[in-house]
């Protein structure tokens, strides 16, 4: 080989081996984020920036050492965007951004068949408490607490669209902190953007319930592409 082309060779070869790294496809998000709730199922909702409507939920399987996308639907979210989620204020119509447990689904309609999950029936008694003066708090009631205003309760019933289907998901929900926010579901879609939830398509929903499994312990994570609400550092 002449002198030339050697030191072209020289010169071309790292810059070869630094092509193939970037046309290598980056790690499934699941194994990018911090946690993932130590189970093999995991739900990720991201959404482009903290102020968007709108983003890509994914549900996920950790198989053979791998995290393995099971399936996606487009995402709603809060009309206010999302925030974080020990930040979160009670009536901002923001979707919380963070890490939780998904504890029964619930719903208008019955639960697909296959679904695994605790799975509670809305009737016409079914409220979801978000009075802050209420020892019944961020939980469902049934029939509404006494101490439980009507004004300041879910009547569920009322939401059949979206309602439907839903998972609980575990935002200031074991140790309840007064005024952070109550009530935030995954659930079917309604007509425009959530007051704090994150909603799905019906049909992807109820894929959902007869997907997830309790006993592998999965998880709802939420939050953007970057900055400070990154889904990764949850």
């Amino acid at each position: 080989m002449r002198p030339g082309a050697r030191l072209l060779a020289a010169v071309l070869a790292p810059l070869s081996l630094l092509a193939l790294g970037a046309a290598r496809p980056s790690a499934p998000l699941p194994d990018r984020m911090a946690d993932t709730g130590g189970g093999s199922q995991l739900i990720t909702a991201v959404a482009p920036k903290a102020g968007s409507t709108k983003g890509t939920l994914t549900w996920w399987d950790r198989k053979s050492g791998r995290w393995v996308a099971a399936g996606s639907a487009p995402a709603g979210f809060g009309a206010k965007g999302l925030v974080e989620g020990t930040a979160r204020r009670q009536g901002t119509s923001t979707t919380p951004t963070g890490l939780y447990g998904l504890p029964y689904a619930f719903g208008t309609e019955a639960a697909p068949r296959g679904t695994r999950y605790s799975y509670r029936p809305v009737r016409a008694d079914s409220w979801w408490c978000q009075d802050n003066r209420s020892r019944r708090y961020n939980r469902w009631t049934e029939p509404r607490a006494a101490d439980c205003r009507a004004t300041e309760a879910e009547h569920l019933i009322t939401y059949r669209t979206q309602y439907a289907h839903a998972l609980v998901v575990a935002f200031n929900y074991h140790r309840p902190v007064r005024g952070r926010g109550a009530g935030i579901f995954l659930h079917v879609d309604g007509r425009g953007a959530t007051a704090g939830c994150v909603s799905v398509p019906k049909d992807a929903m109820r894929r959902i319930l007869r997907w997830a499994d309790p006993v592998r312990a999965p998880h709802l994570a939420i939050g953007t592409e970057s900055g400070r609400t990154a889904i990764t550092r949850y």
